[in-house]
């Protein structure tokens, strides 16, 4: 089958919405999805700044949401041809941490995420000129009006809701709500810091509010920090001289918790500084440099992690955020700016300039 996709032939170049092909039907435990609504994530972004590790030319685009139209059966095939569906990451489900629940730290995560599939996977999509594009990206290559996808990395919910919006709840909002959700299990009376009030510090601002945990974003940009405080944080100016003692007063004697979404080593450190003893920071952004960690930063029991995904199996996560927004109590459709799939540069330009938090690309049928 023959649909449009927004296709990245270089690390500079602007994308080009094309005819590309399809040249496989669904196999045993895969999907086909009508794609309602793609969200765009930094880390599309950032294939542009991977040096030639991520292969190109490619469709990417990883929080896709949409509607069943074809399945390929398979015991393990719980979802049907109509339902409705929000595309998470994949996972082989059989190594070590998919059998114990932690699908985020498969063992084949790279490949079949970050590397556009396994190498021994054969081309599923070609371009106008039968050339080979990269295969699945996150297992889902969902800048397109179809995906095929392992039927693991989708979701099913309610058709009721508004499925175009649902995509970033399959990876950006997943992984700021499930930071504070499954890795801090924050509740009642602890506090949280996040650096940086993006889509992923955003959700999970959200998320603490939600748990009824405090919280404090830090940022640069006073936008976002409206956004914050509107989802129940403390905004605090990125440049404020010292940053540690302020959140310190800010949250009675220092954070229990700390997110960084910036990879920004002196505000990491600032973190560090800012936690109670024993308090943890999780990092969810790719460090590109070194971390040197300032002395007396890992005193007293604080500790610091890397967090993929926010620990989440998205079969579960998922199904808890939507009754929370159905509850209005995780409000990410306010982060939410739905775009053209043929607009997508111009998204690109307004996600790089800060002027949307969260793009989400419409395919032709549903941008009209």
């Amino acid at each position: 089958m023959s649909f449009r996709a927004a296709v990245l032939r270089g690390y500079e170049d602007p994308f080009t919405v094309e005819e590309v092909t399809l040249g496989t039907e669904p196999g045993a435990g895969e999907i086909l999805v009508e794609i309602a609504g793609c969200g765009m994530c930094r880390t599309d972004l950032a294939v542009r700044r991977s040096a030639g590790r991520s292969p190109l030319p490619a469709v990417l685009g990883h929080e896709g949401s949409g509607v069943v139209v074809r399945t390929g059966g398979g015991p393990d095939t719980a979802i049907g041809v109509g339902d409705h569906v929000v595309l998470s990451f994949d996972s082989c489900g059989h190594c070590r941490n998919c059998r114990a629940a932690a699908p985020a730290y498969c063992d084949s995560f790279a490949s079949l995420n970050l590397f556009g599939g396994r190498a021994e996977d054969p081309p599923r999509l070609t371009d106008g000129s039968g050339a080979a594009l990269a295969p699945r990206w996150f297992g889902q290559s969902a800048f397109a009006e179809y995906a095929l996808v392992s039927a693991r990395n989708a979701v099913r919910v309610d058709p009721a809701l508004p499925v175009e919006l649902l995509g970033p709840l399959g990876c950006g909002f997943l992984t700021g709500a499930g930071a504070v959700l499954n890795t801090f299990a924050a509740g009642p009376g602890d506090t949280l810091v996040v650096l940086g009030a993006g889509a992923v510090g955003l959700a999970a601002v959200m998320a603490a509010t939600a748990a009824g945990a405090p919280s404090v974003a830090v940022d640069r940009n006073p936008r976002r920090l409206e956004l914050a405080e509107r989802f129940g944080a403390v905004p605090l100016p990125a440049a404020t001289t010292g940053l540690s003692e302020r959140i310190r007063r800010l949250t009675d004697g220092g954070a229990r918790y700390a997110l960084d979404t910036t990879a920004s080593v002196p505000l990491i450190n600032e973190a560090l500084r800012a936690l109670r003893p024993t308090g943890a920071l999780g990092l969810v952004a790719r460090l590109h440099t070194a971390l040197p960690l300032e002395p007396g930063t890992l005193d007293r029991g604080r500790g610091i992690r890397h967090i993929c995904e926010g620990d989440a199996v998205p079969g579960l996560l998922i199904p808890l955020l939507t009754r929370l927004w159905q509850a209005g109590r995780f409000p990410f459709d306010q982060l939410v700016r739905t775009y053209p799939l043929a607009d997508i540069n111009e998204a690109e330009r307004d996600c790089d300039a800060g002027l949307v938090v969260k793009p989400v690309l419409l395919p032709p049928a549903r941008s009209r």
